[in-house]
């Protein structure tokens, strides 16, 4: 008599691939049916559930996750609700007795996952959580004293002493299905996609996916990575990876960057390689570096790192708010930018951190506020780097830029974008009489910032 096993539900959060994909692999090694499941449920993200930006690339990156399962004779079954009642709901359907998912590292869904795991192996359930986001576990990275890092150097050397990150798993070549399969509500459904179209000038720069995520990263190995040292500050260059928001939902892995990188570094006879590859390796262990952070001290996304910085003396300031976000603060450079991210929901990092400067130096306006616009307009909106980068722009964070080195806007530009490039592409009317002018003199706001500073110094 042939025995029936039992499926395992694969839970997807974030990890929408198929390659070196450690939750699935090991469901598929184990020769049993699967249920690839993904489970819609943003408030148990609050504070901070997922933005208007994020969700419309969310929406097409579950559909391509979808379209590559079915290829390996496999679907992505869609629910809404509590995640431990769906669990429990598609394991009584089909007979689970297994779960296995890929973790996540924010406060809430960190809570949550700790509960879902809990309850469910009190059921009787086996349940098992894999690295899949990470190049290195937040709590296996500590310092000398068994403390946490906060400063990024001696975490990245430190990093960089460990084990080398493991070779990526291949993607399953077949993946067992069910006779029967539970039902699933329509991805539409979900309602991730905008009412109004303001989206549709996203896809004319990116590709969500899996796919998409392969596509760009070749892409950037081929024709920018040995100038990446070179060129990563100026971002009429074009010169950055673009890998953040397909990192962002797993589209990719940091262990295929990684090793994809290392690989095209060892074969590539052009000068600046080894040192671009290092270079941008480098801004991954940034963003370890942000998930490290985050872990540790998970009251950063609303609080600042350095205590003092609770005392400092912020202002209320709608109008100059709204000029920022819409990108008419009369500094072209910082118009290109917010003009940019809200064109195409992304911003060069150079650009996002004059941006931020001016916000909270020049206007006084709370980081907390830039990082909720940030978070809603990003299709890369990362709760660790985003905390990381508005708190290391205010002053306030681990490895922060003193608060005292405000950018200049206009020597930003002139340094960065020096023959305007960047800025015609999104402020056309820069150089007109029509040009907005400035909401706040520089040098006046200046001399404003470093005031407020020597107060909380007080």
């Amino acid at each position: 008599m042939k025995t029936v096993l039992s499926p395992i539900i694969v839970w997807f959060r974030r990890d929408f691939r198929l390659e070196d994909h450690p939750a699935l692999h090991h469901a598929v090694a184990s020769g049993r049916p699967i249920v690839p499941l993904f489970i819609w449920a943003p408030d148990e993200e609050a504070p901070w559930q997922p933005g208007a930006a994020s969700r419309a690339w969310l929406h097409h990156s579950l559909a391509a996750l979808d379209a590559a399962l079915r290829k390996r004779g496999s679907k992505l079954i869609l629910r809404t609700g509590d995640s431990l009642r769906v669990l429990r709901d598609v394991a009584q359907e089909t007979g689970a007795d297994t779960v296995y998912w890929s973790r996540l590292y924010e406060p809430a869904t960190q809570a949550r996952d700790t509960r879902v795991k809990a309850a469910l192996r009190e059921d009787g359930f086996t349940v098992r959580s894999f690295n899949s986001a990470l190049l290195f576990e937040p709590w296996n990275v500590e310092n000398k004293s068994g403390a946490p890092f906060q400063v990024f150097t001696p975490f990245w050397k430190h990093c960089l002493t460990l084990s080398e990150p493991g070779e990526p798993y291949p993607a399953p070549r077949a993946i067992t299905g069910l006779h029967e399969w539970p039902s699933s509500c329509p991805l539409d459904q979900l309602a991730l996609r905008p009412t109004i179209s303001w989206d549709q000038g996203f896809y004319d720069v990116w590709t969500p996916g899996e796919a998409g995520a392969h596509k760009q990263l070749a892409l950037f190995v081929d024709q920018h990575m040995a100038r990446y040292d070179e060129q990563r500050n100026f971002p009429a260059e074009s010169g950055t990876s673009r890998m953040s928001p397909h990192l962002h939902f797993g589209e990719i892995g940091p262990r295929q960057i990684w090793h994809e990188a290392q690989r095209a570094a060892a074969s590539d006879s052009r000068k600046g390689a080894i040192k671009g590859t290092e270079t941008f390796l480098r801004e991954i262990g940034w963003r370890e570096f942000a998930h490290h952070l985050l872990f540790h001290f998970p009251h950063t996304p609303e609080e600042p790192l350095r205590p003092e910085f609770k005392q400092f003396p912020w202002r209320n300031d709608p109008q100059g708010l709204r000029a920022w976000q819409r990108g008419q603060t009369g500094y072209p450079i910082v118009d290109a930018g917010m003009r940019e991210l809200w064109a195409t929901g992304w911003m060069h990092n150079r650009v996002r951190m004059i941006v931020g400067s001016f916000l909270v130096k020049d206007l006084l306006i709370p980081w907390q506020e830039g990082a909720r616009w940030f978070w809603d307009t990003l299709v890369d909106a990362n709760l660790a780097n985003n905390t990381l980068g508005w708190q290391w722009t205010a002053g306030c964070g681990a490895d922060a830029a003193p608060y005292f080195r405000i950018f200049n806007p206009h020597l930003q530009g002139a340094k960065f974008d020096p023959d305007n490039t960047y800025i015609h592409a999104w402020v056309p009317e820069a150089d007109h009489a029509t040009y907005a002018a400035p909401i706040v003199d520089h040098h006046e706001a200046r001399d404003r910032a470093l005031e407020a500073l020597s107060a909380i110094k007080k």
